[in-house]
């Protein structure tokens, strides 16, 4: 939706989630030097400002990024390390800029942001590191697949601002495995009162996906109760991506 800022969720405890496991999936993705093909469907900004007024008003980050150190060991310190050293202390990645810390040269970014200031401020974030498409994420990966090289990861990280986006969340990735066969697809999706995140599972489950649910504590007015990922197409042993995620988040992320 077009009205979605994530400014004011930017490094809080989904955001955690999502970010670490990214990173962690990333990571065992990349250790074979065949070139991987990286793509997301709801991109944002890229580059997000903790010291900014959105993240004072919701104090999700200070929730979230605020309570932990990153290892610089691990993938996700990685990311933080390399971004803050070129923006700030202030500074943190989105999802684009995690995967730029952590992909090779041999790999290809290709990133979709339909809102008109988001997509600005990803296209200036991102530099010549990425190919940037105004468009709506789900109809320009469809059309953009399969992708060379073949072997890849997609994340699929929708707003979710109205409950028919659950479903066709689910269609788009079903839709996708059929057009490639060969991507891993990591799915985020909010745990909210009205547990609507059931039609999404309910959809994906013809695909078996991995699935790791997140309780965290409530901190904005949407009554975030946890954070949910599904991957797709999963190389056997990513499970231990989820385990390596809730080591790195220090309590903040528990079991729903």
């Amino acid at each position: 939706m077009l009205s979605y800022q994530h400014a004011y969720h930017a490094g809080g405890p989904a955001d955690l989630h999502k970010h670490i496991a990214l990173a962690e999936l990333l990571a065992r993705l990349t250790v074979k030097p065949r070139a991987l093909s990286y793509m997301e469907t709801h991109a944002g900004r890229a580059l997000y400002d903790l010291g900014g007024p959105e993240a004072a008003k919701t104090g999700e980050a200070a929730a979230g990024i605020g309570q932990i150190a990153p290892d610089p060991a691990t993938p996700f310190g990685h990311a933080i390390a390399a971004v803050r050293a070129e923006h700030g202390p202030a500074a943190y990645p989105g999802s684009p800029l995690v995967a730029r810390a952590l992909l090779r040269p041999q790999d290809r970014i290709t990133l979709m942001e339909l809102h008109p200031a988001e997509h600005a401020a990803l296209r200036d974030a991102m530099g010549t590191g990425a190919t940037v498409h105004r468009r709506d994420g789900f109809d320009a990966v469809l059309a953009l697949c399969p992708p060379t090289p073949r072997r890849g990861l997609v994340l699929v990280d929708p707003s979710y601002e109205v409950k028919e986006e659950y479903a066709a969340t689910a269609r788009f990735v079903r839709a996708l495995m059929l057009r490639w066969p060969e991507a891993v697809v990591m799915v985020w999706f909010p745990i909210l009162p009205a547990w609507r995140h059931a039609a999404l599972i309910e959809g994906l489950g013809p695909l078996s996906p991995l699935t790791d649910i997140a309780a965290i504590t409530p901190r904005d007015a949407r009554g975030l109760q946890g954070s949910g990922l599904a991957l797709v197409n999963a190389p056997h042993g990513m499970a231990a991506v989820f385990r390596a995620t809730r080591a790195q988040t220090d309590g903040i992320l528990r079991d729903a």
